[in-house]
């Protein structure tokens, strides 16, 4: 399971049942017993009820007077919310489509976001974007360093669509993007300098010039499809809390 800083226990119970849900382990119908996973967890039937809320929030599991909580319809999942899609990466069930749908959304959403952001950009707009390019140039093969400034990047430009819809689709930029990190920076794997394709994406946009700054950004995204259809290395195993 990975691990998510700073959550706590709560956080890691709700993470453990959510990804226990997304593999299957409780299928669609079936009823969570609370009283076997309180010694499990070795947390009281409060933690478990609470974590089971949160999970009832995304969709997953539902409650009901003399049936109890069991797990909802795949239909019914918030399939944009971030710990959902986190939970789907980490179990990498053959099945599951999510990186591939990840990257068809990724195709239509960030080159005519580029193209927004190069007519509607602000001087203000242009200094983030210049200082998290500084920062990705300069990160050289720090593969930590070139993932944040990478994500940087690619959130500021939605914000600079100054389109709130675009800004709220930064989800599926962000696991998009984590997900291909991991698998083009992982050890073993070929490297292909990054900064040249987001110099000509920014240039673009400095340049107001629409057709080039959504031309350079579909350049800039010829391979995360394959990328991302390869699949990403696998996460920790899970472990007891």
């Amino acid at each position: 399971m990975a691990v998510y800083p700073g959550r706590g226990l709560h956080g890691e119970v709700v993470s453990a049942l959510g990804l226990r849900i997304i593999r299957s382990d409780y299928p669609p119908g079936s009823v969570i017993d609370i009283d076997a996973l309180e010694p499990e967890f070795g947390v009281s039937k409060t933690v478990i009820r609470e974590a089971l809320k949160v999970l009832g929030a995304k969709g997953l599991v539902d409650s009901r007077p003399k049936r109890g909580t069991f797990v909802r319809e795949r239909d019914a999942w918030s399939l944009l919310d971030s710990d959902v899609m986190m939970w789907r990466r980490e179990a990498r069930r053959e099945d599951d489509r999510l990186l591939a749908d990840l990257s068809e959304l990724r195709d239509a959403i960030e080159p005519a976001a580029a193209r927004l952001a190069a007519i509607r950009r602000t001087d203000e707009d242009l200094v983030a974007l210049d200082a998290a390019f500084a920062a990705f140039a300069a990160a050289g093969r720090d593969v930590d360093k070139l993932a944040a400034a990478d994500l940087e990047f690619h959130l500021l430009l939605l914000k600079a669509t100054h389109n709130e819809l675009y800004a709220r689709l930064d989800m599926v930029v962000t696991h998009a993007l984590e997900a291909r990190n991991r698998i083009q920076h992982h050890p073993g794997a070929g490297w292909m300098d990054p900064v040249p394709d987001h110099r000509a994406v920014l240039d673009a946009v400095r340049a107001t010039d629409p057709g080039a700054a959504e031309a350079a950004m579909r350049y800039a995204l010829r391979d995360s499809d394959e990328d991302l259809r390869s699949g990403e290395p696998p996460f920790e195993v899970e472990r007891p809390l």
